[in-house]
Parts: structure tokens; sequence; C-alpha cells
């Protein structure tokens, strides 16, 4: 037979109200009681009907993510850790991809906004202004970009870039390019202006090469800039185009490492299963996924004061077989 909230409520030694509110308002109930609570429910295997909350809280008990892609790896990891914290904390996830289209995304956003309580904006290509906006229909953070007023999970990439600038420095490495991501995207706006400034300092001297797609076939079509470019290791924007970049000069019968270095930034699974194994800079991308859920939660739960900023996520230079020292 179906537990229903009265039984909850018998068990856990409180009224059928106090349960409604732990599980639609949960911030009106105190700690101890909602463990209670909770501690019935799953004893009892109950599952609250999320269709009534919805009408008596205003909630919908919905979580959205928003990506630019899953095609690319990197998303993905994101999304697998956002969903095991948000089903770990009792939310539904909606997930939504934009197809790497910035027009696509606020009309994408208002449609979500209506459908949970609040969003989770990866890597988002949307004006600040934009952001704002979204931010006025529900609450929401941001993953990897910075808006002044909207709390965000962001990424040391200035610090990897500077330990891939180091790598590269100690391997003799003196012309250094950098092949850059799409110029409307935040995270590759930072990583150009980090790994300039970390070569420049290191005495070195780097040569900033295109605009790309950030996909295999966007590294792949920048093979003949980085020939061009008469640079003995280059930065790539992200794995995936590291990847193709290192597919493409290989097809042209370049040795990867003995003629050109090569770093990526992100480390995807596949980074370590390709031919030279990609030297690369980590991120732990899961972890991304599960603070963001967890700074979402705190936002609807949670009274503003007593919440801390979510953190500045830290960054690992891995090195495998794609650099080499300079000849």
């Amino acid at each position: 037979m179906t537990a229903t909230i009265r039984d909850v409520a018998n068990a856990a030694g409180v009224s059928a109200s106090t349960v409604s509110r732990a599980f639609g308002r949960p911030e009106k109930v105190d700690d101890d009681t909602r463990r209670r609570i909770l501690a019935a429910a799953r004893a009892l295997d109950y599952q609250p009907n999320r269709a009534a909350q919805s009408l008596i809280t205003g909630r919908t008990g919905n979580i959205g993510i928003v990506v630019p892609d899953l095609g690319n790896p990197f998303f993905p990891s994101v999304v697998k850790g956002a969903q095991t914290r948000a089903h770990e904390l009792g939310y539904p996830v909606l997930l939504a991809d934009t197809d790497e289209d910035a027009a696509a995304e606020p009309p994408l956003v208002r449609s979500l906004a209506r459908q949970v309580d609040g969003l989770i904006l990866c890597a988002p290509r949307m004006s600040d202004r934009e952001l704002r906006e979204a931010q006025d229909q529900c609450p929401i953070v941001l993953v990897n970009r910075r808006v002044p007023g909207i709390p965000a999970v962001t990424i040391d990439n200035a610090g990897g870039m500077g330990q891939a600038a180091n790598h590269l420095r100690a391997l003799g490495h003196k012309r250094v390019g950098y092949v850059a991501g799409p110029a409307s995207s935040y995270s590759n706006l930072e990583r150009s202006a980090a790994v300039e400034q970390h070569l420049v300092a290191a005495g070195m001297t780097c040569a900033l090469i295109g605009a790309y797609d950030p996909s295999f076939d966007g590294g792949a079509g920048a093979a003949d800039a980085v020939l061009l470019a008469d640079v003995s290791a280059v930065i790539v924007y992200n794995d995936v185009m590291a990847i193709g970049l290192v597919s493409r000069l290989t097809a042209y019968g370049v040795s990867i490492p003995a003629e050109l270095s090569i770093v990526g930034f992100d480390d995807i699974p596949i980074a370590s299963m390709i031919t030279p194994p990609l030297t690369t800079v980590r991120i732990e991308r899961e972890q991304a996924g599960r603070v963001a859920i967890e700074h979402l939660h705190a936002l609807l739960t949670a009274r503003r004061g007593e919440i801390d900023p979510p953190p500045e996520l830290g960054t690992e230079l891995v090195v495998r077989g794609s650099t080499a020292r300079a000849r």
C-alpha cells in the first residue's frame, strides 16, 4: 500500500502540514524536524506529490541545466555531477542544449524558467544584461562565467594557463601559440589573456592564432595557421580542439611532439586515449556540477545572509606524451 503524507506525519510525530513544508518549503522547518521527517519518508518509501506541492507552494520542485553543447565531452561530465547531487537533494532535473547558438539562449532560458525553481547556466554566451534579466525570472547559478551580482562556480583559468606556460618554458620552448576558441566565449577571453600574460612574463613570445569553433573540426581547421605561425608549441582552448589539431597535423606528416608540442585544456576522458596522449590542464568537471547544485539549493532554501559564495575550482596540469623538449 502506498504511504501517504499522514503516514509520514504520524511516524515523525508532526502534523501533515509540517511534512508538506519540509518537502515544499524546507527553509520553514528546523533541521532536526526535517531530518526526522525525511527519515520517516525513506522508511515508508513515501514519494511527495509534486503537482500538489506546486499548487500549494508556487514551486515546481525542478531544477534546470542549460549547456552550450552536449556533444562536447566537457559538459556531460558537469551535468553528471549536477544530476547526481540534485537527485541526492530530491530535485528532478530538466536539461537543455543550445547547440552553441548564442541567439537561442535567451528564449530558451525564459521558457525553462517558467518550469523550474532555479537554473544552472554552464558557460553561457548571453550578455551580462541578458543574464541579469534571467536572474529576475528565477534564481540562477553560473558555471565558468563571471557576472557581478550573479553567483558563479568559476574555474582558475589563469592558474591553469600559468602551469601550461611554465611547463613549456621548462621544456625550452621560446615561441608558443595559443589556438583560440570562440571570440564570444568568456572562458576563451580569460584563457587567451592569461596565456599571453604568463608567456610574456616568462620571457617567451606568444602568438595568438585565430578564433575557432570549439570542436574537433575547429581544431583541425586551425592546423594551417599553426604551421604558418612558426611556433614550437601551442596551447589550445580545449581538448576537443586539441585532438582535432593533432589529427590534422598527423595527417600532414607532422610528428607530435618531436616537431610540435601541444597542450589542451579540460582533461576530457579521451585525452588520455589518443596517440600521443594529450598533455592538458585538468578541471574537476563533476565537482563543478555538484557545487553549482548545492549553491542553487542554498539559494532556494536558506536566507541570503547565510549563503557563502561558490568557490573557485582549481586546475592541475597533467603531463602526457604530446609535449617534449624543444628541438
